[in-house]
């Protein structure tokens, strides 16, 4: 999408009943229910049932720590903020230390991983994911935030290894993108929550612009 002189990519993935879920369990999908239409009434209205941790979304604390932060506490200037797009698209299975010690990457960054993960139809098990001394390692730069266009940032960890290096860390988690449009580069990126009070996640709608 075009606006001005500047190029606006949605990297959010679309809500439908048949959309992938982690690990394609079937109480992540989402229920979309018609409540009212018109020829029922005068209005057309429905509604959603939907786990928190499905399509795009932001990870709080709560998630994995049991006196963890939630959605009301984040800062929302820290989600509307400048980012960078990392083509990782050579990776194999797990993105680790050595695959991001190259990209240059500095304190109060936030990184976005884009993997083979939105070159190919989205994978609801076996995707991409940042391995434990990948996490490791953003962490000891401290980053501010990580995004990555898969289900999870990890995948089949018992500890959640891959969640907890970040959440310690403070850098926020945006699980789901979709960067198969989106270039390696420097971006503006938005990425709001809904501001659901006392919630672990909440979706987002995301979107890079490039000037």
């Amino acid at each position: 999408m075009e606006n001005g002189s500047n190029k606006i990519y949605d990297i959010s993935m679309p809500i439908t009943m048949d959309m992938p879920v982690y690990k394609g369990r079937e109480e992540k999908r989402p229920i979309i229910t018609v409540n009212s239409d018109f020829s029922t009434g005068t209005v057309y209205e429905s509604s959603i049932q939907m786990n928190l941790h499905t399509g795009t979304h932001l990870d709080r604390t709560l998630h994995m720590m049991p006196e963890g932060n939630t959605i009301e506490t984040v800062k929302l200037e820290e989600l509307f903020t400048e980012c960078r797009v990392l083509d990782l698209t050579q990776v194999v299975e797990k993105i680790t230390e050595e695959d991001l010690s190259g990209k240059d990457i500095h304190p109060g960054d936030f990184v976005l991983l884009k993997t083979r993960n939105s070159l190919e139809p989205i994978l609801e098990k076996d995707f991409i994911y940042l391995d434990r001394n990948g996490a490791e390692y953003l962490a000891k730069i401290k980053i501010k935030g990580v995004g990555i266009d898969s289900l999870g940032i990890e995948r089949s960890q018992p500890g959640h290894e891959t969640h907890l290096a970040l959440m310690e860390a403070g850098i926020h988690i945006l699980e789901g993108l979709r960067l198969e449009k989106v270039a390696e580069g420097r971006y503006q990126l938005i990425a709001m929550p809904l501001n659901i009070i006392g919630s672990e996640a909440a979706p987002v709608r995301a979107v890079l612009i490039k000037q």
